[in-house]
């Protein structure tokens, strides 16, 4: 048991049965009384977000999680499908609690896969992965002497905000953590 003094974000707890991440930690210290402490948390099972308030005080299932190195695979509907690279098991993941890495997910990449035992229940995204451009404007001459960008499409879906000098069928670099152009590969 932890106490909600030291839920921090990044921090995995149990409560009533559901696995929960936390996303977001404030501490409130009102002028009488015990502090609040609020908390933004997803539901590792089911993806939802929640937020979770706590007085000071309150304890909490501290859980411990393994990380295995995996490859994706394959998507079939709203399942994606990895390898664990060291049993070769194929878990699958839902779509929805996956959220939004889904987008930068290609055949082959490499994560780092989350188990609770032997459930997996989210996983890491590298800090960049490359993408291959399938959509993009044609820039025009002379546009790019104020630092100009466009938006292209990558073969994922994602829309990113680039250089004009970037056209389709280039493969470029995004940063997972806020989507944007990183470099030309």
């Amino acid at each position: 048991m932890i106490d909600v003094n030291e839920l921090r974000s990044g921090v995995t707890f149990e409560l009533d049965g559901q696995i929960y991440k936390v996303i977001e930690y404030s501490h409130h210290k009102p002028g009488r009384g015990k502090a609040t402490i609020r908390t933004k948390v997803r539901d590792l099972r089911s993806g939802t977000l929640l937020e979770k308030t706590f007085n000071s005080g309150d304890r909490v299932q501290d859980i411990r999680l393994n990380y295995r190195m995996a490859q994706f695979l394959y998507r079939e509907g709203n399942l994606f499908t990895f390898m664990d690279n060291e049993t070769y098991e194929q878990p699958t993941l839902d779509a929805s609690v996956l959220g939004d890495v889904v987008q930068y997910l290609t055949e082959g990449l490499e994560v780092k896969l989350t188990f609770n035992e032997n459930e997996p229940l989210e996983i890491e995204l590298p800090s960049a992965v490359d993408l291959k451009v399938t959509e993009a404007e044609t820039s025009v001459k002379g546009d790019t002497a104020t630092g100009a960008t466009k938006i292209i499409t990558t073969e994922t879906g994602v829309k990113v905000q680039v250089p004009l000098f970037v056209e389709a069928g280039n493969t470029i670099r995004v940063d997972t953590r806020n989507g944007q152009y990183v470099t030309r590969v």
